[in-house]
């Protein structure tokens, strides 16, 4: 049995004008930062723009959205899936956040609470 394996298709000519112009559009403010990742995640298949949702957060950050929204650690560990005793971590700065709670954190930063409920 073989294994198939994709290789990386070479970025042509074109595609690097189109993204070095989307980038000076970028920084002269003709283009907002949602159409240029657009623009960038399309042709380059999003290996050089971190996916939506997944900015870093800190601890006293996570522990703020936990209080704003007025929930016990318990509760909040609830609503992203996690242990009580890791959001005590995140909050504490002792663990990062990764996968689905980091981006579940990013929605109810950017929205609220009662974005995931």
């Amino acid at each position: 049995m073989t294994v198939k394996t994709k290789k990386k298709a070479k970025t042509s000519r074109l595609t690097k004008e189109l993204l070095e112009t989307a980038s000076d559009m970028r920084k002269s403010g003709l283009l907002t930062k949602a159409a240029h990742d657009k623009i960038t995640m399309r042709h380059l298949g999003g290996s050089d723009v971190p996916a939506p949702g997944t900015a870093k957060i800190s601890g006293p950050e996570i522990r703020a959205i936990r209080e704003q929204a007025k929930l016990s650690q318990a509760v909040f560990a609830r609503y992203l899936n996690v242990t009580a005793g890791y959001v005590s971590q995140l909050e504490r700065g002792d663990k990062t956040p990764i996968g689905p709670a980091l981006v579940l954190l990013n929605v109810i930063r950017r929205k609220g609470i009662g974005a995931i409920l």
